[in-house]
């Protein structure tokens, strides 16, 4: 990483606090929902919701890049994503998790995306195996560093504050990302 154009750079630790955010979570989203009087269905309801938002506004949010800028829908979907994880502080039922779910598919289809656009298009072509290593190995490491440190904070207390540090996690990658104004056009 270290002789990485600093594009590269700024999307993959972006992308690396992302996915730190999300890990904290991980496996421990079948816990929550259980203990908000989610059943099984409910469960794998929630988390289908999800999958299924971002497949089908991936493949649109996809098209709309191609004429919208990528690094604003990156970004935007990124704050989504914040947001979205706060509002685990509200979800006392199902519904309420259907609801988060659905609105953090959204924000997963506005960056996925737009992520991959944007980093693909900045590889350097003498390095791009290793670019892609750090991108598809890097989030393994941390999310399961992340899920360590998640179940720690959930043993000593609760799942609000697990929420609480997620959702700033998630803003500070938001800020990371949102770096990429400040390059210059040769990026």
């Amino acid at each position: 990483m270290l002789f990485m154009n600093r594009y590269l750079k700024i999307l993959l630790l972006g992308a690396w606090v992302w996915y730190f955010g999300a890990g904290l979570f991980g496996p421990l989203y079948a816990v929550f929902a259980e203990q908000i009087g989610g059943d099984i269905l409910e469960i794998t309801g929630a988390y289908a919701l999800f999958l299924i938002v971002v497949g089908v506004l991936s493949i649109y949010v996809g098209r709309i890049s191609d004429h919208h800028s990528k690094k604003k829908l990156m970004i935007f979907g990124y704050l989504l994503n914040a947001i979205a994880t706060f509002g685990y502080l509200l979800v006392d039922g199902p519904l309420k998790l259907f609801a988060v779910q659905g609105l953090l598919g959204v924000a997963s289809a506005l960056a996925s995306p737009t992520w991959d656009s944007l980093f693909s298009s900045h590889l350097e072509k003498k390095n791009r195996g290793k670019e892609w290593g750090l991108y598809e190995g890097g989030p393994s490491i941390i999310m399961g560093v992340a899920l360590l440190i998640g179940g720690f904070i959930l043993t000593r207390f609760n799942f609000q504050t697990l929420f609480i540090i997620m959702g700033t996690v998630q803003i500070i990658a938001t800020i990371v990302q949102f770096q990429i104004y400040r390059l210059n056009k040769k990026y």
